[in-house]
């Protein structure tokens, strides 16, 4: 598959090479031009059909994670991240809870 995807752009591109190679006036340089410039558009509409089909993966991934999402409520990432998550409270700050059982003992 690589071959058909880059080696026929590769192909031209040297036989435009050879082509100056060989004849360097003007049916040289008019060759290398027209082979080059074949070789690259079609070097460059292969990658560019690659990245849309790369784009259309993502989607996908996308609509399957906002599926999990519907049924779950959470993202599929978030899974493991959630259990293991232990909240750290910088020196001296209360929570909510800690607030209310302060003042719960305070009255007592």
């Amino acid at each position: 598959m690589l071959i058909v995807r880059y080696g026929i752009g590769a192909v031209m591109v040297l036989g435009g090479l050879v082509m100056l190679i060989i004849s360097p006036s003007g049916l040289g340089v008019e060759g290398f031009a027209m082979a080059v410039g074949g070789g690259l558009s079609v070097l460059l509409i292969n990658f560019l059909f690659r990245l849309g089909v790369e784009g259309d993966r993502e989607r996908e991934q996308e609509d399957r994670a906002r599926d999990y999402f519907d049924e779950h409520g959470v993202w599929p990432d978030e899974d493991d991240q959630a259990k293991g998550r232990k909240w750290v409270l910088p020196a001296g700050v209360k929570t909510y809870e800690q607030k209310e059982a302060d003042r719960r003992e305070r009255e007592e």
